[in-house]
């Protein structure tokens, strides 16, 4: 391990970068006052700090087969999405076909091509842009889908707030994971995504897959991997580590995957903990154009578990 990668480990240097960007964190202080927790803006956070680790969210504490029907804003859905609804609690995702026209899907995909030739974004180590709609006002717009929006904070009866994009040309290969170890809630639950098919999606190509209704499994959280930090540093687990144990769980839960092999334009919008990943690229030379939004309601304390850092957040 580098000297960089292990100054990554201490708590100090975090907190350092959060006091230069603290006017990303005032997000949380609301929050931080509405669940008591007596700590600066700046400081580590984790599930820790937290007196329990379960959702809270209205469909996740009840049926929504039951409940989702009972609300008035249910009607403002078409048949398809309504039924959908109704079994969110059982499954954890639902997919609206043809959500986004050719026309957008397109135009975003070259947003992200005009953003990395000009270098105003790189691709990650995992072939992936971040934040592009932070850049992009075609993106950001995406990001404020009315129909996807007024979905999403039906789903969690919270307003809904973007606070990341991912850009994918390639699939990401990426294993069984929750979306709650780097984007967590507390309450719990309160994180929701929504993945974009930019174009037709081939087999071959490194397709999504997730496992219905694995959302309803307990949130695996540093301590549930042994990844235990202190005062000063973070836990000496990887996240291979934490992923190992994940197929664990999947072996033993004995979960069935389904994967997603879309339409240019339709949407697969998934739990906070539905355990999700990228199949293996069976076909190197095909493309898996897609972009994710990751949403975090509005009134939550918002942060990464894994890295115990809160999120750097300035709402559009």
């Amino acid at each position: 391990m580098s000297l960089k990668e292990r100054l990554k480990d201490y708590k100090v240097f975090h907190w350092a970068y959060n006091l230069l960007h603290y006017k990303s964190l005032r997000h949380n202080k609301e929050a931080y006052r509405q669940y008591n927790i007596h700590k600066p803006l700046y400081g580590s956070v984790s599930s820790k700090d937290f007196p329990d680790k379960k959702s809270t969210a209205w469909l996740d504490v009840n049926d929504s087969l039951i409940v989702a029907p009972q609300k008035a804003s249910f009607n403002s859905f078409d048949a398809a999405t309504q039924e959908q609804i109704k079994n969110w609690s059982k499954d954890g995702y639902l997919i609206l076909e043809k959500l986004f026209d050719e026309a957008t899907c397109d135009t975003i995909d070259k947003e992200v091509e005009r953003l990395v030739k000009s270098g105003a974004v790189q691709y990650t180590h995992d072939n992936k842009v971040m934040f592009a709609n932070k850049l992009s006002q075609p993106i950001k717009e995406a990001t404020h889908h009315p129909v996807l929006n007024s979905l999403l904070g039906f789903l969690l009866d919270k307003e809904v707030v973007p606070f990341q994009t991912l850009n994918f040309n390639y699939g990401s290969g990426q294993k069984a994971h929750s979306d709650s170890i780097h984007m967590t809630t507390y309450p719990l639950g309160y994180l929701i995504a929504a993945w974009i098919a930019l174009e037709d999606i081939h087999p071959d190509s490194g397709p999504l897959f997730y496992y219905p209704g694995s959302h309803k499994l307990p949130y695996l959280l540093n301590d549930d991997f042994g990844n235990i930090s202190n005062q000063f540093s973070l836990g000496n687990k990887s996240y291979a580590d934490y992923e190992e144990v994940t197929q664990d769980i999947i072996e033993k839960e004995k979960l069935q995957s389904k994967i997603f092999l879309p339409k240019k334009g339709d949407v697969l919008v998934w739990h906070a903990n539905l355990i999700h990943g990228g199949m293996p690229v069976v076909n190197p030379s095909l493309t898996r154009k897609s972009m994710v939004i990751h949403f975090y309601a509005r009134d939550v304390i918002k942060y990464h578990e894994i890295t115990e850092r809160p999120s750097l957040m300035e709402e559009d």
